[in-house]
């Protein structure tokens, strides 16, 4: 770290991208959104009702760190991406990317931000090398620093072998590492990645994965949207949740799934044809947070959902709030009864589970749907909360991967 106690004190080569340049202290936010508002009118020529598609959006983004945006259709996430990339001016509010005021001076912004699409923005009839080059004239460097810049960033992205042949021959994975080298390729302090693997079969998008990750290793800072809940998972070291212009939380993968609640406990006992149902589910619900329910039961209602045991056992779950340590309670208690334990799996919350929970609750509480009953109140009151941010602090994630090497690794 440079020693900041004298003026003269340079500051230290900062690697980007797979480069090494000399900077000044870079601000500690890569970008922060103050009070964001856009306003969109529906119909013909824009006669129509008022949607807001951003609603008073808060974020900060640290320097070095992959955000996650995640929402359903229509929540906010391209707008915010537009807004941040200078394509759309919002309403109201502040965006500040490194420091600079990207309302005020968009054309400052532009020479801070690499943005990479959906859809590969290159020219098929250039090679992978010109169009690189191309897009690093396009930034104001001279040809031969464009030049310079493509050789490495094709290194660092592994296209050397098909750095010269025309664009149109590349496959998908190799045209997205291509569309990422031009988002590098002016060593921008935030880049923009909006769903980055959207289209890339599975080997592809790990392979964009890791790109991703050792681009951060050097110094990258990159503002990511995607469809795919475990690619925020693996990349992210913050999610935020967007739903109707609004954040719904806020936090690292590991709290956002914590806070979802209760984990859930399978378990596999001896029952000689069910008639020690009542002793099970009374133990079982001292050691849970709610009712047990008999998976195998043949009188349920969703009967086609009535899972297979083998002769003699039944197969229950029950909500619990402390993982493995409630499985082993469980088991003890299940055998302090005289019940025989065959199997106990616990599952985790998922992201897929936090987003539906988030999402589905603003949806019912928007349109009116659902129960109007205590149930659908309580829901209606904690969709009232928007959550800004999960804290890391509680216990129980201390197993949980906090590197982006180990998430990536749990996938």
């Amino acid at each position: 770290m440079a020693d900041t106690t004298s003026a003269d004190t340079a500051s230290p080569a900062t690697t980007f991208g797979g480069m090494s340049t000399d900077t000044v202290t870079p601000a500690p936010n890569a970008l922060e959104l103050r009070g964001l508002r856009k306003t969109f009118r529906t119909g013909l020529f824009g006669r129509g009702r008022r949607v807001h598609a951003l609603d008073g959006l808060d974020l900060t983004v640290p320097a070095g760190t992959v955000h996650a945006l995640l929402g359903p259709n229509g929540a906010g996430k391209t707008t915010t991406v537009r807004a941040v990339a200078t394509l759309m001016k919002p309403d109201e509010g502040t965006v500040l990317v490194d420091g600079v005021d990207a309302i005020a001076d968009p054309g400052a912004a532009r020479k801070i931000i690499g943005v990479s699409g959906q859809y590969a923005a290159v020219d098929g009839n250039l090679t992978g090398f010109e169009n690189l080059r191309m897009v690093g004239q396009l930034y104001g460097l001279s040809r031969a620093e464009a030049s310079g810049r493509a050789r490495e960033l094709i290194a660092d992205l592994a296209l050397q072998d098909a750095a010269d042949r025309p664009m149109r021959t590349y496959s998908g994975g190799m045209r997205r590492r291509l569309d990422l080298a031009g988002a590098l390729i002016n060593r921008p302090s935030l880049v923009i990645l909006d769903e980055p693997t959207t289209g890339l079969d599975p080997r592809g998008r790990r392979q964009m994965w890791e790109v991703i990750t050792e681009q951060v290793a050097g110094g990258a800072t990159v503002l990511l949207t995607t469809q795919y809940l475990e690619e925020a998972d693996a990349l992210a070291d913050e999610i935020t949740v967007i739903d109707h212009g609004s954040i719904r939380a806020q936090g690292s993968a590991a709290a956002l799934k914590a806070s979802t609640g209760a984990s859930i406990l399978t378990i596999e006992v001896r029952s000689d044809d069910g008639h020690h149902d009542e002793l099970v589910a009374t133990t079982l619900a001292e050691v849970g947070l709610g009712m047990p329910e008999r998976l195998d039961d043949p009188d349920r209602t969703d009967a086609p959902l009535a899972e297979q045991t083998a002769a003699g056992v039944t197969k229950w779950s029950v909500p619990v709030d402390e993982g493995t340590r409630s499985a082993v309670s469980a088991v003890r208690a299940l055998d302090a009864v005289g019940i025989d334990v065959v199997d106990a799996t616990v599952a985790t919350p998922t992201l897929d589970d936090v987003f539906l929970a988030l999402t589905e609750r603003n949806t019912q509480a928007s349109d009116g749907s659902g129960d109007r009953g205590a149930g659908a109140q309580a829901t209606a009151d904690a969709d009232t909360t928007v959550i800004p941010r999960v804290s890391d602090a509680d216990p129980d994630l201390s197993h949980a991967p906090t590197t982006r090497s180990d998430r990536l690794h749990a996938h």
